[in-house]
């Protein structure tokens, strides 16, 4: 971590953006700029359920993922 951070701080930045994303905030707040700013680098990297939440919250998408489609709600 310590190496990216220093080689790279764009990288680093993502990452951590990635990491924070996927894995908890602590309690912290995200920035709606941030993240659309770094969307086309991150995007991939993200969980896609909270891709698809962050994706319904910035831009009102609800297409990215398909449903949940199993055998027991198939028919609903």
């Amino acid at each position: 971590e310590k190496k990216l951070k220093e080689n790279d701080p764009q990288k680093y930045k993502f990452w951590k953006l990635v990491q924070s994303i996927n894995y908890g905030l602590d309690k912290r707040k995200l920035s709606k700029k941030l993240i659309i700013d770094a969307w086309p680098f991150i995007k991939n990297k993200l969980d896609p359920y909270k891709k698809r939440a962050l994706e319904y919250l910035i831009w009102k998408k609800q297409y990215s993922l398909p449903n949940n489609l199993s055998f027991w709600n198939l028919s609903k």
